[in-house]
């Protein structure tokens, strides 16, 4: 997996701020694999794509396993799901990325909060991101949290 720098261009500033501000903190490191709160194997910062039981990884594997993940899986399709996804607000863009990692790439592209983007109503796509706050069904405390910290930095910038 790799990453085209020319590719990511611009995006580099949201991408970086979604990582550094919001996945880290909210996903934490660990470099053993472990099953989530709904079962779901888990490692490094949140990663779950082929993570299988007793599996290991350094810091600079997950690190960049993230920033690979993050530009390829998430960036790239949101920018495909939300025209002019680009040209929005960087705090907007990260807080979007960050969703999209922890909910996945096509609920967020088929939620609200993205049909509200392509509107143009980004104060309003902000606050709809919030509505992710549930796993297994149920209002989970510290996705609250994180939808409010993702609230934060998605309305910098937006009037």
């Amino acid at each position: 997996m790799t990453i085209n720098k020319k590719a990511i261009g611009g995006a580099t500033a949201a991408v970086l701020l979604s990582i550094s501000a919001l996945i880290k903190p909210w996903e934490g490191l660990e470099l053993r694999s472990y099953p989530d709160i709904v079962g779901v194997w888990t490692a490094c910062y949140g990663e779950t794509k082929g993570i299988r039981p007793g599996m290991t990884f350094t810091k600079k594997e997950c690190e960049d396993k993230l920033l690979v993940r993050v530009v390829n899986d998430y960036y790239r399709p949101l920018t495909q799901c939300i025209s002019g996804f680009d040209q929005k607000p960087a705090g907007w863009k990260a807080a979007s990325i960050s969703v999209a990692y922890n909910v996945g790439v096509g609920a967020a592209c088929s939620s609200t909060a993205a049909r509200l983007a392509r509107e143009g109503k980004i104060k309003e796509s902000c606050h709809a991101w919030t509505r992710f706050n549930r796993a297994g069904g149920k209002v989970v405390k510290g996705l609250v949290n994180r939808r409010a910290a993702e609230l934060k930095v998605c309305l910098q910038g937006v009037s």
